[in-house]
């Protein structure tokens, strides 16, 4: 049987070893062809010898891959950073792109900023922190609580009110492309006991009466406004506001959201507010 396979592979006293092999491919082709897949793609082929490893290295194919002002981008994601001694100037591109695909918080630790691993699309996700909420330094109505359940680790929950708003803003330099923007919300409050996640509806009441009403403004004058009835306790939800188009990735765009429900002719409570999302809606997962 070993014969017969030999005879296969080597055609009668012919040289096996002078044949081309995957590693005598000239690592100037093994990029080009690296330059037409998808990042985690690129990564696993890095694995196969030591010709396709140095071709993904090459700031080209990377480049490629990197949002036109990824410059701006790693300004925002170093932008909090202490522990880095590297400003980003001195970086392959390949390792740019590593950066940015991880959590960078910024403004504080109150926003974060990312790229899609496979797409490269920014995503940003804005605390409730950065939000302005009416009536949260009265404990009455609002406190701010600790959990796991958070990238921030910490949300808003909303004991009672009468008047809801919840409104915020984010100037950034967004490439080109459609995005989508988000409030995650949640009914009840969550906890952990004897290891198992329990949930406390006990405030919740009035988000059946009247729809909330969720709202988006670009500094181009683009808008959007959606009503949904707050819903589904004990589940994080990512409710939609609207979309908008980034024409120029070298324009600062402001843009602001909101969510409020201000019919006072009831009060609503039991909601925790996490964050406001804001990502390339090629990117947007079904999931909160």
């Amino acid at each position: 049987m070993g014969a017969n396979f030999s005879s296969c592979v080597c055609d009668g006293d012919e040289d096996c070893s002078m044949r081309p092999r995957l590693g005598d491919i000239p690592e100037s082709c093994v990029a080009l062809v690296l330059m037409y897949l998808d990042p985690p793609d690129i990564c696993k082929l890095a694995r196969l010898n030591r010709a396709f490893r140095d071709a993904s290295f090459a700031d080209f194919v990377w480049e490629s891959k990197l949002p036109l002002n990824y410059e701006f981008i790693m300004g925002k994601a170093l932008e909090d950073d202490t522990t880095s001694s590297s400003s980003g100037a001195e970086l392959g591109k390949r390792d740019i792109y590593a950066r940015l695909c991880k959590p960078n918080l910024f403004d504080n630790g109150t926003k974060e900023i990312w790229l899609d691993k496979r797409t490269g699309g920014v995503c940003l996700a804005i605390s409730s922190k950065a939000l302005r909420i009416t009536g949260i330094d009265d404990r009455r109505y609002w406190n701010h609580i600790s959990t796991e359940e958070s990238r921030f680790h910490t949300v808003a929950y909303l004991h009672q009110i009468w008047w809801l708003e919840v409104e915020g803003d984010i100037d950034f330099q967004f490439p080109v492309g459609t995005y989508s923007v988000y409030f995650r919300l949640h009914l009840g409050r969550s906890s952990k006991k004897l290891g198992r996640r329990v949930c406390k509806t006990e405030h919740i009441h009035g988000w059946d009466i009247k729809p909330a009403k969720f709202q988006l403004t670009t500094s181009d004058g683009q808008r959007a406004v959606s009503h949904t009835h707050l819903d589904n306790p004990g589940h994080w939800i990512l409710y939609h506001v609207g979309n908008f188009v980034s024409k120029n990735s070298n324009d600062l765009m402001k843009v602001k959201f909101s969510l409020s429900q201000i019919d006072c002719t009831h009060t609503k409570g039991g909601l925790c507010v996490d964050s406001v999302l804001i990502c390339n809606s090629s990117n947007v997962k079904k999931e909160a």
